[in-house]
């Protein structure tokens, strides 16, 4: 199944251990997950400009490995390996920071000395409290052997403050447990469903039941408090009625997605499922299980199932249609050699096979189709991606650049590039295409919603059905053949780096609900989110009730 593309972020994390109260732990810095730098496609791909564009890959490198959590990576790449290992290490377990995001700026400043400073900004989400965010600097010089660039490491490049007098320290306080239930009012917050509790302090913020913390920049000889870095949560309001918090899940569907997910043998994986009429979000689930939302939250290239999107643009402008014939050769050079999964290849295919059979050299091939930009723009007024959503915890909306070049745009027709997504943003996409609506997703009620959308036509609407259908019956998502109901499907399979496997991909629609998985390292869609998918529509009803 042809759908290898190039360069997705999330890494691998470990499970952590549940919140603690009034902890107080020494910390000397944070890592960030999400990026990916190979081939200049990435999250923190360079741009044009700049003082010495080897400096600037350096600084990007440095940034992307800590992100990803490749610490002694990230620490080659600096003046101190040894020290900058250890204080990377000990300040994401001191903080239990958990799926960050570092963005460096476009240029560096140069100095007189020929030294350059990268500025970035860290987002440091706290497990359970929320986001520290702030700016920092990364100091690089040329070695005197090679002539090489490295990250002149101090303390100070990890946050501004952090020093040999002053350091940081996490403080959490107990807080009474809060009232959450599903639609029908069955509680979800006893335990049962391992993955909501990470988020139970989030839904119940608006009744200022969650969880309350700070990080604390403290004197390293005396332990005092010399500032407050960041707060998270609020005091109880005493007038606020003791009334639970009530969700848009559905107990039997949650239930159902955290059983579903042991499909993904250990790996770290996501899942969403949300209704197709109107957003609401019926199970949303992680593992593991504590930590990091990376179905709400993650940053992923979603790979082949982009191609929904894809199809969508080139169908708006009728570019293509199914029956029409674009070849699938094993590969297509456009400034790099994209190819198939195991280089397979089908000539003479028609789009529908390109589709089913997820060819992402049919797709590259087509690129010219569309503008610059359009691709973007198509996921942003039909899709809701890149819009700022509100469904009621912390999410990450999406986001599709205009294409710097022709390999870029290459790759975000199999979505890959910098295109990047998650399980949450790929479930809606799913049910706006097998709809023609896009309803902005929730999980609580009463949300703002300032998206903006049109409505996909419905010739349009139908030709996708007819090919996520086909993906079942004939391609790629045959895993799911053998389930009750009409479901169609998209799988995908998303390239991360040269040292890790492929995440795989799997998005389906049945009655009036959407999924979709993703499963890091997965190899595969079809072979790792497939049992995933396949096991959760195995044990709910066809419709939610």
């Amino acid at each position: 199944m042809p759908d290898t593309p190039h360069l997705a972020p999330p890494p691998r994390r470990r499970p952590r251990n549940g919140v603690r109260a009034l902890t107080a732990v020494a910390v000397v810095l944070a890592v960030a997950a999400g990026g990916s730098y190979a081939a200049g496609l990435g999250p923190f791909a360079r741009g044009d400009d700049g003082p010495d564009p080897a400096a600037m890959r350096q600084a990007r490198a440095f940034l992307a490995d800590w992100a990803a959590g490749r610490l002694p990576g990230a620490a080659d790449r600096t003046t101190r390996p040894d020290t900058a290992r250890d204080v990377l290490q000990s300040f994401t377990a001191g903080l239990d920071i958990e799926g960050p995001r570092l963005a460096a700026a476009e240029k560096a400043e140069e100095a007189e000395d020929g030294t350059l400073t990268v500025p970035f900004t860290a987002k440091m989400p706290i497990t359970g409290l929320g986001t520290w965010t702030y700016e920092s600097e990364l100091p690089l010089v040329r070695e005197k052997k090679d002539g090489g660039w490295k990250v002149d490491w101090r303390l100070s490049l990890v946050h501004p403050r952090l020093s040999d007098t002053q350091k940081f320290r996490l403080e959490r306080e107990e807080t009474t447990p809060p009232k959450v239930t599903d639609r029908h009012g069955t509680s979800v917050a006893d335990g049962s469903y391992p993955s909501l509790t990470p988020l139970l302090g989030r839904l119940a913020d608006r009744t200022g039941g969650g969880p309350r913390g700070a990080v604390r920049l403290v004197d390293r000889a005396t332990g005092e408090t010399v500032r407050t870095e960041a707060s998270f949560g609020e005091r109880p309001d005493p007038a606020a009625d003791d009334r639970p918090v009530r969700t848009t899940l559905d107990a039997t569907w949650q239930a159902a997605a955290e059983k579903a997910l042991a499909q993904a043998d250990g790996k770290n994986a996501a899942l969403v499922a949300l209704r197709i009429d109107n957003g609401e979000i019926l199970a949303l689930a992680n593992s593991p299980a504590s930590g990091f939302n990376r179905a709400a939250s993650g940053t992923y290239a979603p790979g082949s199932t982009w191609k929904i999107v894809t199809s969508s643009a080139l169908l708006l402008k009728g570019a293509v249609q199914p029956d029409d014939v674009v070849d699938c050769p094993k590969y297509l050079t456009v400034g790099k050699r994209f190819h198939n999964v195991e280089t397979s290849e089908f000539p003479g295919a028609t789009f529908r096979k390109d589709f089913t059979e997820s060819c992402n050299t049919a797709f590259i091939s087509l690129r010219g189709k569309l503008d610059e930009g359009e691709l973007g723009k198509v996921a942003r007024t039909y899709f809701g991606v890149g819009q700022e959503w509100h469904i009621g915890i912390p999410t990450y909306d999406g986001s599709v650049p205009v294409p710097k070049d022709e390999t870029e745009k290459a790759a975000s027709m199999i979505g890959q590039g910098r295109v990047q997504a998650n399980p949450l943003i790929m479930a809606s996409v799913t049910a706006t295409a097998v709809s023609g609506e896009f309803h902005q997703p929730s999980i609580t009620a009463g949300n703002e919603d300032g998206t903006r959308t049109e409505p996909l036509p419905d010739e349009v609407v139908g030709r996708l059905r007819e090919l996520m259908r086909a993906t079942v019956t004939d391609g790629t998502a045959h895993v799911l053949a053998d389930l009750p109901g009409e479901i169609g499907a998209k799988t995908g399979t998303a390239e991360v780096s040269d040292d890790q496997d492929n995440n795989g991909w799997l998005v389906a629609h049945r009655g009036n609900v959407a999924v979709a998985v993703v499963v890091e390292e997965g190899v595969t869609g079809g072979g790792s989110a497939g049992p995933v998918v396949h096991s959760l529509l195995s044990a709910v009803p066809e419709d939610p009730s």
